[in-house]
């Protein structure tokens, strides 16, 4: 069944229905232990709004700085060549987003996806001035325009507007100055693709979160396709336990409900429910594990004195199969997601402490392999490549090392600026008119300053006739 007015609000009392947009959630917002648990992980969404604005040394803390090609984290700076250590870094986060999945289901999605976080704040705004149950937003709807309802509804959309705008301004002050960033942006002197940016994320946090919101979920997400390839019997999820509940009596005047289960189909679970599902038909697809109808259902059981976990969080093998969970560290793939876990942190921490201050390379003239000089000498051709992944400038010397028989004709001193790359065009060439081998290994290096211990190295071969 679907309704295609989008108008039309979802009811207190719902039947099972797939929502394809025509239902409008008004979800009821109840204290409870879990919603203090989403507010404090949806908290966790400030570091994406205030990190841009922590200093160090002078400069943004953080910064992908896309036109200088390189990630400034605090004292550490990553060129393309350190590509590896971002990579280490999204496999932690994709596995260790699989690990708490097959743990405790789509609890990403219930406590720190940007989507439920957004949304939430958007339906916070709109129940606190519309009506924070289903029945008061369709009042509101229904009702006349006039100055007052003119004047809420601008005041919503105001402030999801401004929410959505300060959305796309943050994202952007990840990969510029935040700082010159305001100031470009109030003088209008903000680069092109600084405002197609923020025009975008504006435009998509305000109608993903303002009118799509868990059609998102429902239809866009491939989270939410990918979910159940993770589950095993042993996940636990909210579930609603039939064996207590059923079968369902209202309590009525004269009739308490004693011979019947524990649910008394008030409903209260649908009605806090952000995606509008009856946990009571089983997992769905909707469901994404907030944990907000275990609130409302315990909020029941207190009022009717009924033991609390008629809707807990349980797995497959404790409410169907009536067995122990099994522990997570006797599981297969809890094992696997945290052995890849530690592997890439090994990697990340090595990679970030193992850094070097600069990247040299160097690369041998192909065409042609080697030159034969008048002397008799034979002479290759070289090109040193070196980047300096400092903030301060260096002096450089270039040299070959305990070769007698080679010389090294180039430029000795060098000055490479923060930041920046060199290329230099260095020649090789024999002492003598004979070679004993054809390859002859050789080790150019790099010597910073006037300190012999900092020195790069580069492992290259002298070709010369056989």
């Amino acid at each position: 069944m679907s309704i295609k007015n989008r108008n039309k609000t979802q009811p207190e009392h719902s039947s099972e229905i797939i929502n394809d947009g025509g239902i409008t959630v008004v979800s009821k917002r109840i204290a409870g232990r879990f919603r203090n648990l989403k507010w404090l992980g949806m908290s966790v969404w400030g570091l994406f709004f205030f990190t841009p604005y922590l200093r160090w040394n002078d400069r943004q803390a953080i910064l992908f700085d896309i036109p200088n090609r390189q990630f400034n984290l605090f004292d550490i700076t990553l060129y393309p060549h350190d590509v590896w250590v971002l990579a280490l870094i999204l496999l932690f986060f994709a596995i260790l987003l699989a690990l708490v999945t097959n743990i405790a289901g789509r609890v990403f999605c219930g406590y720190f996806c940007f989507q439920t976080v957004w949304t939430d704040i958007y339906t916070l705004i709109e129940t606190t001035i519309e009506g924070d149950t289903a029945h008061k937003a369709a009042r509101f709807k229904q009702s006349p325009w006039n100055i007052s309802k003119t004047f809420k509804v601008g005041v919503k959309h105001s402030l999801w507007l401004a929410i959505a705008l300060f959305t796309g301004l943050s994202f952007v002050a990840w990969f510029t100055d935040v700082y010159e960033l305001w100031h470009d942006y109030i003088n209008f002197q903000a680069a092109m693709p600084a405002w197609i940016i923020l025009a975008t994320f504006t435009l998509f946090t305000y109608v993903f979160s303002g009118f799509m919101r868990e059609q998102v979920c429902f239809w866009l997400c491939p989270y939410a396709r990918l979910q159940s390839v993770m589950y095993d019997k042993n996940t636990v999820l909210p579930v609603y336990d039939t064996k207590r509940g059923e079968p369902r009596s209202s309590l009525t005047k004269g009739n308490t409900g004693e011979s019947a289960g524990s649910c008394i189909d008030c409903n209260i679970c649908v009605a806090v429910c952000p995606t509008g599902i009856d946990i009571r038909d089983g997992q769905q697809e909707g469901c994404i594990t907030c944990g907000l109808c275990i609130d409302a259902c315990d909020s029941v059981m207190d009022k009717i004195n009924q033991p609390r976990g008629l809707v807990r969080y349980a797995s497959h093998n404790e409410i169907e199969e009536e067995k122990l969970t099994v522990s997570v560290y006797k599981r297969f793939r809890f094992i696997a997601y945290c052995l890849i876990i530690v592997a890439s942190l090994y990697g990340i921490v090595s990679g970030l402490t193992g850094l070097s201050t600069s990247e040299f390379i160097v690369e041998h003239e192909r065409q042609p392999v080697f030159t034969l000089l008048s002397d008799g000498t034979i002479q290759n051709k070289y090109t040193l490549k070196l980047l300096n992944k400092t903030r301060t400038a260096m002096q450089l010397s270039f040299l070959l090392k305990e070769r007698d028989d080679l010389f090294l004709q180039t430029m000795q001193q060098r000055t490479v600026q923060a930041g920046e790359a060199i290329v230099v065009t260095a020649f090789v060439q024999s002492l003598t008119d004979t070679m004993q081998d054809s390859l002859t290994p050789i080790t150019f290096m790099a010597q910073i300053g006037s300190t012999v211990d900092d020195v790069v190295s580069y492992e290259s071969v002298f070709i010369s006739p056989k």
